[in-house]
């Protein structure tokens, strides 16, 4: 069309000429300035994305409205400059999102600066709360050293009363061993002597069936006949009764074995004997309660290397749980129900701590197994998980402490490196397995 206002061809192709080289330097300008504000869209897309991640990241710590507004910013500078873009490309509408985005970029800057103090003040708000969480952050840590704390304190009270009364029973043990083993030592030639003196009397009484009146009224006095029969039963219960005094005597020093600080290869099946002969008057049966069987399924053991004292105690604490368990039922009517019971149901509704022991060979280790089970009441399945947490107690205030089950686990597992898992069926009993390494790692 232009080239009709030409006076000649060579004119008109000479105009057309310029106006192409003119119209394709323009097209190149126009791609290089829409290449450079991609370029520039971009870097300010990448800027504001960094910004952004890094205010995700630190949300806990609380959100910084100055980093907030920088990232608007950048984020409003990138669609200005990708709203160039695209209107360059010919979308003449995008200018008008440009003219929106640019404006939105002069608002944010505006903002930012006229309400500078107001966005400090926010800042010192936001780290106000960083502070708050890091201070109860640092208040669960307190926290929850405060509670180890206490139960260390716990264990070593407990651990030091049971060392001074280890010590105290090691001494009485070894003052009342001492005149026992004397009575016991002349017990013997006692009896010989009263066998002599009434062997002596009845041969007197053969040979002189005829005494005189004084010495018969003498021997009705005293009851000679009567004491004849009398006197070897009383010195077999007194032979039986020292014969128990000496058995508790030495459970007594095999259980405190303050002597044994140090590692020992032991008996277990000595352990175990000591400590149920301990509590053997709770296993007796009394006027309201029924007595507790004891039933022992050993296994051939080889000697233990372990801490004979804190195992023993380890040993005292289940026992006296598994008798504990069965003291809550109605006793009396317990007793009634076992009286009145056919024969071959008594032994099996009759309570019962069961004892078992075998030897476990693995890859690693030789290992012993020993489970104490009875038939109480059992625990709920709720409070199963926590038996071994210190403090926790389900026995009435004033009758336990809560740390019989704690120390006994803390024992097995990192004193002696073994295991300690329990087993309960509510109403039915309790199953407790200790398992211990033959050698000590």
């Amino acid at each position: 069309m232009l080239c009709g206002y030409s006076k000649n061809r060579d004119s008109n192709s000479l105009f057309f000429w310029f106006i192409m080289e003119d119209y394709l330097a323009l097209e190149r300008l126009s791609w290089l300035v829409t290449g450079e504000n991609l370029i520039i869209a971009c870097c300010y897309l990448a800027i504001s994305s960094v910004i952004s991640y890094g205010i995700w990241r630190n949300r806990e710590a609380g959100i910084d409205p100055l980093v907030v507004a920088v990232a608007c910013i950048f984020l409003s500078c990138s669609i200005g400059h990708g709203m160039h873009c695209v209107s360059m490309l010919g979308l003449h509408n995008a200018v008008l999102w440009q003219a929106v985005a640019d404006f939105a970029t002069v608002i944010i800057a505006l903002r930012f600066l006229s309400f500078y103090r107001s966005f400090d003040l926010l800042a010192c708000f936001s780290q106000i709360f960083a502070s708050k969480l890091e201070l109860e952050n640092k208040n669960q840590v307190l926290e929850t050293a405060m509670r180890e704390l206490k139960r260390a304190q716990s264990q070593l009270v407990h651990q030091e009363k049971m060392s001074s009364l280890g010590q105290l029973v090691a001494g009485v043990a070894h003052e009342i061993n001492n005149p026992a083993n004397f009575i016991y030592a002349n017990l013997a030639h006692l009896q010989d002597y009263t066998q002599n003196l009434l062997n002596f009397v009845q041969l007197y009484q053969k040979h002189y069936s005829n005494p005189i009146a004084e010495v018969q009224a003498q021997a009705e006095i005293i009851e000679l006949d009567y004491l004849q029969e009398d006197l070897p039963k009383i010195l077999i219960s007194m032979n039986i009764g020292i014969d128990r005094i000496r058995k508790i005597v030495l459970s007594l020093r095999n259980f405190s074995r303050m002597d044994e600080a140090e590692l020992k290869t032991v008996d277990i099946h000595e352990g175990i004997d000591s400590t149920l002969l301990l509590l053997q008057h709770r296993l007796q049966a009394g006027s309201e309660y029924p007595e507790i069987q004891i039933v022992k399924d050993y296994s051939h053991l080889p000697e233990v290397e372990c801490y004979p004292g804190q195992l023993n105690q380890v040993f005292m604490n289940i026992l006296t749980n598994a008798i504990d368990s069965m003291e809550p039922r109605d006793a009396k009517n317990a007793l009634e129900e076992v009286e009145t019971q056919p024969i071959n149901q008594k032994n099996e509704d009759k309570p019962c701590i069961t004892i078992r022991t075998s030897v476990v060979d693995t890859a690693d280790a030789q290992w012993v197994d020993i489970c104490i089970a009875d038939n109480g009441s059992g625990i709920p399945e709720d409070i199963q998980p926590r038996i071994f947490d210190p403090f926790f107690t389900t026995k009435p205030v004033g009758k336990g402490t809560g740390m019989g089950m704690s120390i006994s686990y803390q024992i097995i597992t990192e004193k002696h490196g073994g295991k300690l898992k329990c087993f309960s069926t509510f109403a039915q009993g309790t199953e407790l397995i200790i398992q211990l390494p033959v050698q000590h790692k």
